[in-house]
């Protein structure tokens, strides 16, 4: 036992990830094959004004690699970032849930039929069979997106590396603009979301180094 404390001490953050996992899966399991009465739709009329464009598919599923990559890469980096970055993403899909409980929503955005076919649509269509159009608000492939973006641009380690930080912005707004582009969501779904970032990242990342800001003045100042 004490030649394991060691090792937990230096990796057992790593398990964050896989323990909040063991919770989520299960319970978003649930909330998708659960019965309900009534189902409150979101919508907005803004959108019929957004196209569906199937080859937004290719940034919807880059959002996996996205995330999965990035939690790994910060497992490395600054323990206090990556801490950051799971109270981020913990707090956001549990809200999720919660949201998904209390509120059941879905969306009639999904189109039925395309003015095309092709190896593009055919994977718009694997996506539907695989993730029904209920459990949207709000839009958790933007709020995580949103996360690692800020988690990023925090990082002094990654802001070395000149091209991260560009290429994270593309990948994020990308990701965003899909869920829109494939009628995965409805721009409530992703207001919300944006909201959601806001009201998370400012205990996170702002509040949490007042009074560290407040310290270091203190000694500038002596």
């Amino acid at each position: 036992m004490k030649k394991l404390r060691p090792f937990i001490k230096k990796y057992g953050h790593v398990l964050l990830p896989v323990i909040y996992g063991i919770f989520y899966m299960p319970a978003f399991a649930y909330l998708e094959s659960r019965p309900i009465k009534r189902i409150h739709i979101i919508e907005s009329s803004l959108d019929a004004y957004i196209p569906f464009c199937e080859y937004f598919i290719i940034p919807y599923l880059i959002w996996f690699a996205y995330i999965g990559i990035s939690v790994v890469l910060f497992m490395f980096l600054e323990r206090k970032d990556y801490y950051r970055l799971c109270t981020m993403l913990g707090t956001g899909m549990t809200v999720f849930l919660l949201v998904s409980y209390l509120y059941p929503n879905g969306l009639h955005l999904r189109p039925t039929e395309f003015p095309r076919d092709n190896i593009f649509v055919d994977l718009v269509l694997i996506l539907h069979r695989a993730d029904t159009a209920t459990n949207v608000l709000p839009s958790i492939h933007c709020f995580n997106s949103l996360a690692v973006h800020a988690a990023i641009r925090k990082n002094k380690t990654l802001n070395q590396v000149k091209w991260i930080r560009p290429l994270s912005a593309v990948i994020c707004l990308s990701v965003v603009l899909s869920t829109l582009f494939l009628k995965q969501h409805s721009i409530i779904d992703v207001l919300a979301a944006c909201i959601l970032f806001v009201a998370t990242y400012i205990p996170v990342y702002i509040l949490s180094d007042v009074p560290a800001k407040k310290i270091v003045h203190g000694k500038l100042s002596h």
